[in-house]
């Protein structure tokens, strides 16, 4: 669904033209962090009262969230000091178990990610992605917008 002239929203994720930015997710629900990520990029061009582009994607995902639900907040993740054998299989084991395309598995490097510990879940954050050991794995076209993602981590359901 084309949302404005240059953001489409899909089932999972967006691709937005204006911002050359392309986020998508696969495993549980993410949704409502991209709707957080939308409202922020629009922001600046339409102002606090009505955000088009937000207000457009929520009606599409059928998901009603008031602007004041959003919450960033700066993550307060730990890095894993030892990333040994068993850090990595939690991580391999949750990858594996989300749905996702063999070929945006296959971009996720976790070996080369760098891993940290959020509250009770373990994050690899790649260049290009990030996955939660939760069942989340994001993934983006620009390096720049991992810091905007992990900014909206607590939109997911139970972060």
């Amino acid at each position: 669904m084309l949302c404005e002239e240059k953001l489409e929203v899909f089932e999972n994720g967006f691709d937005d033209r204006k911002f050359k930015l392309r986020i998508e997710f696969y495993g549980k629900d993410a949704r409502r962090l991209l709707l957080a990520v939308i409202r922020e990029l629009y922001l600046p061009d339409y102002g606090e009262d009505y955000v088009y582009p937000f207000e457009c994607a929520k009606e599409h995902w059928g998901i009603y969230i008031d602007p004041g639900e959003i919450v960033a907040e700066e993550p307060d993740f730990s890095p894993v000091k030892f990333v040994n054998r068993s850090v990595l299989n939690r991580l391999e084991k949750a990858l594996k178990e989300i749905d996702a395309p063999e070929e945006v598995k296959e971009r996720v490097d976790i070996e080369r990610a760098e891993i940290v510990k959020l509250k009770k879940t373990l994050l690899a954050l790649g260049k290009d992605f990030i996955l939660d050991e939760r069942g989340y794995l994001i993934v983006f076209s620009k390096p720049s917008a991992r810091e905007l993602i992990l900014k909206y981590l607590g939109m997911l359901d139970g972060a």
